[in-house]
């Protein structure tokens, strides 16, 4: 289904490279998935002006950088919200669903540090199995355990993980989704099915389109090998 686009001219988005910023990622598909139109701005990561650049904009030195007028946003947890509150839709409707996809979000910004780490976002990445430590497999347990419980109890029947319709909760475990195909982590067929259909939608294959015409390159993501 093709959304109109919401007119926010005055709406800007901040992010840095597509191909390896997971940060960035999360509310850029939101708003593409909500119809919010936005300008966007690159800011490169590791290079001389990148830690400027960013605290010219937003003291607290991140991207994403959300700013709507005189309004500015950090930190993508908290831009989810903001864009929710132009397009409420992003959270599911019922309320014990929309209570429990707000938790796993802040599960997905607080946690799963050993995955983040040791399975750096790749969008270029050809799915190549690594290593992983027991603490990176205790992070994929959970994640799993995570999408199977959020399908069972709320997903009713649909792709996502609370029904037919993409929304904040996918938006912050898609980086996730990039992390386990990328590196050839083995998932239950479910899981897997969850990860295609949030590769498929137009909002991902677009931001997949840019990240691969990037030429910028961060070494040591590109290393694990």
């Amino acid at each position: 289904m093709v959304r109109p686009v919401m007119e926010c001219r005055s709406l800007k988005l901040i992010i840095a490279n597509k191909n390896y910023s997971s940060w960035s990622m999360r509310p850029w598909l939101a708003a593409k998935h909500a119809g919010i139109g936005f300008e966007e701005q690159i800011i490169w990561l590791r290079q001389p002006q990148t830690s400027t650049n960013i605290k010219t904009i937003s003291a607290a030195g991140k991207v994403p950088i959300l700013i709507h007028g005189d309004i500015l946003v950090h930190e993508s947890i908290a831009i989810l919200e903001y864009l929710a509150e132009l397009a409420p839709a992003l959270w599911p409707q019922d309320k014990e669903a929309r209570a429990h996809a707000r938790s796993v979000g802040a599960e997905m910004h607080a946690g799963f540090m050993p995955l983040r780490k040791n399975c750096p976002m790749n969008i270029k990445r050809r799915p190549k199995a690594i290593a992983l430590d027991t603490e990176t497999l205790a992070s994929v347990e959970r994640v799993v355990d995570l999408f199977v419980d959020c399908r069972a109890r709320f997903g009713g029947g649909g792709d996502f993980l609370f029904g037919a319709a993409f929304n904040n909760a996918d938006a912050m475990f898609a980086p996730v989704v990039n992390r386990l195909h990328a590196y050839d982590i083995k998932v239950p067929a479910s899981v897997r099915h969850y990860m295609d259909a949030v590769m498929a939608t137009p909002m991902w294959r677009e931001w997949e389109e840019a990240a691969l015409k990037e030429t910028e390159v961060i070494a040591d993501i590109d290393a694990v090998a």
